[in-house]
């Protein structure tokens, strides 16, 4: 599967590696944005944390709850820290997800949440 592959799915599973190597799997929705995939999450979250110790990624295709529906692709990530970018990011992921990115953003502003939010960037490996 490539960018465009994943980027169309509605989730994928995103892995993250621990400082022992072992992997931790999270199901994500994700976007394509200039050939990398763009994620939202909590930017407290212990993804955030391991991605930036290491930028080793693996995605695959997923159900809701997890479960492969695809190989794996090795990639890099990283937290996005430029605003423009991230502005961008958000514009993709609202422009896939509409109604339920808006409900997401509405309750996340409720409770403070929204302001602890960050953007992964995906770059994939060929």
């Amino acid at each position: 599967m490539n960018t465009r592959d994943l980027g169309g799915r509605t989730y994928v599973n995103l892995e993250t590696f621990k400082r022992d190597g072992t992997g931790v799997k999270t199901p994500v929705w994700v976007a394509e944005l200039d050939g990398r995939l763009v994620v939202f999450t909590d930017g407290t979250s212990w993804k955030v944390k391991r991605l930036r110790r290491d930028p080793r990624v693996r995605v695959a295709a997923c159900g809701v709850m997890g479960a492969l529906e695809g190989p794996w692709v090795q990639g890099r990530g990283i937290v996005v820290e430029n605003p423009q970018r991230e502005a961008r990011a958000y514009e993709v992921l609202l422009a896939k997800y509409g109604l339920q990115m808006r409900l997401i953003d509405f309750f996340s502003w409720l409770s403070g949440r929204i302001r602890r939010r960050a953007i992964l960037e995906i770059e994939l490996d060929a």
